[in-house]
């Protein structure tokens, strides 16, 4: 669960006017790498992360085991 807005931006503000980035992570609960990466980003918006591709077509699977009823798994897995 991304952290709200506002509180992205009180813990920049509590830094850039002297807060040491450990003792800021302990007042708002947050993980000091957080407060690097928000430091380092032009914005504070959270950034989408990308899903990442899953290895197994369902679609080609469901193909193979109709053209090939008696296949193993284990060639299955080689074919790919």
């Amino acid at each position: 669960m991304p952290y709200s807005l506002d509180l992205r931006q009180k813990v920049i503000n509590f830094v850039e006017n002297g807060g040491r980035i450990t003792e800021v992570a302990h007042i708002f609960g947050v993980g000091r790498a957080s407060i690097y990466r928000w430091l380092s980003r032009p914005k504070l918006e959270a950034t989408k992360v990308k899903r990442r591709q899953r290895k197994l077509d369902w679609k080609e699977l469901e193909k193979d085991v109709k053209q090939n009823p008696e296949a193993k798994l284990a060639q299955r897995a080689k074919k790919n």
